[in-house]
């Protein structure tokens, strides 16, 4: 039987599709684009559109098991053709906005919890990771400004948060996937340590060899550079998450090691794998 893994070209689904070949399992992976490249070596990609039902059949033949994201557009038409290819188990990425206070208030909360309510009621065997902050925000938080000025500008250096690196999402992801005792499990994944944005930035210049410069701006000034990046709710849902951080730990946890049997990944390894994108 197959796996599926949607979004194979994407920082989490590229390394899902790696570590379900590298245990031996078969593997097809999805792109909207099959022919832009960036994909594990080996692997069979096939067309297809999550906002498309129409193209999900032909990719679904013959798997049993699906490794997706969330994409509440269509996602009733992803669940009947997953029913109807006969899938068993769907490894949904999802987001720890899910279960925080504020939940109803946020829009990513409640795209995911869309997603995450009609796998629940479509009678497929699930599994869901939700992970908070993901390492690799910080590549198009700070990337430009890193490589064209050295500089990172923040209204709150001292802000703390937990960075999640994307293999440690796709382990947990692939340890679902292929090993039992994940039936109906809601994974929370936080990093494996709490770090200032300052202290992450300075893990990058180490990871780059060449010191980062930190400069404090005001609220508004960062709100006007995210502006450029990012639709406003989701640049106001950032500085109101940074600011409510200010100084403040932020959650950790073991659960990569809990469910792997490895640690998770920390700041400074995730910054050397990606140094190259900040030079």
């Amino acid at each position: 039987m197959v796996n599926v893994v949607f979004g194979a070209r994407g920082n989490v689904g590229r390394n899902v599709a790696a570590g379900l070949m590298a245990v031996g399992e078969k593997v097809r992976g999805t792109s909207r684009n099959p022919e832009a490249g960036g994909f594990p070596s080996g692997l069979e990609v096939v067309r297809a559109d999550l906002e498309r039902p129409e193209s999900l059949p032909a990719v679904l033949a013959g798997a049993d098991k699906v490794f997706l994201y969330a994409k509440p557009e269509e996602i009733e038409g992803f669940v009947a053709a997953a029913q109807s290819a006969g899938v068993r188990k769907v490894v949904l990425l999802s987001s720890v906005s899910v279960v925080m206070a504020t939940a109803q208030q946020n829009p990513i909360a409640r795209m995911h919890r869309t997603v995450e309510l009609a796998i629940e009621r479509s009678g497929l065997d699930w599994t869901f990771i939700r992970p908070g902050m993901f390492a690799t925000n910080a590549r198009w938080w700070w990337g430009e400004s890193i490589r064209a000025e050295g500089v990172v500008r923040l209204p709150y250096p001292e802000a703390q948060n937990a960075p999640v690196h994307e293999k440690d999402m796709a382990a947990l992801a692939v340890t679902a996937l292929t090993e039992p005792g994940h039936s109906h499990q809601a994974y929370t994944v936080h990093g494996a340590e709490s770090l200032t944005l300052r202290r992450q930035v300075e893990h990058i210049g180490e990871a780059v060899g060449r010191p980062i410069r930190v400069e404090t701006v005001s609220v508004e000034q960062a709100r006007e550079e995210l502006a450029k990046k990012a639709p406003q709710n989701v640049a106001e849902a950032l500085l109101g998450m940074w600011a409510a951080a200010d100084g403040v730990p932020a959650p950790v946890s073991v659960i990569v090691f809990r469910i792997t049997g490895r640690p998770a990944h920390t700041f400074a390894q995730w910054a050397a794998d990606h140094a190259d994108d900040f030079r």
